[in-house]
């Protein structure tokens, strides 16, 4: 069991999530983010949509998630942006000490 977890949030477009990305590893709130291109089906204020959207995955320390999602709130453009965390239940121990020594603050 690792104390690493990925963060996920989506983003309108790929600007946006490439510039959270890079802010988030500047200040060491995680140590990777993956962007992929997805396409979402939703319920919004009574309204089915389907949008292009960019999810952004974050490779972070389980202790700095509250850090992490006060960040991406006061960066984020949408009025209630998903933000999930998803356990690493195992990783390689190369990884696994890179993902601590790029999260150390």
């Amino acid at each position: 069991m690792t104390n690493f977890i990925e963060v996920v949030t989506t983003f309108d477009n790929n600007d946006e999530a490439r510039k959270m990305a890079k802010l988030v590893v500047e200040n060491k709130l995680g140590a990777c983010c993956a962007i992929e291109k997805i396409e979402s089906i939703y319920r919004w204020k009574g309204v089915i949509e389907n949008a292009n959207e960019f999810q952004l995955t974050i490779k972070t320390a389980e202790r700095l998630y509250s850090n992490l999602e006060s960040f991406i709130l006061e960066n984020h453009s949408y009025e209630t942006p998903q933000i999930i965390s998803l356990p690493m239940l195992n990783g390689s121990d190369g990884y696994i000490n890179w993902l601590e020594e790029e999260t150390k603050q």
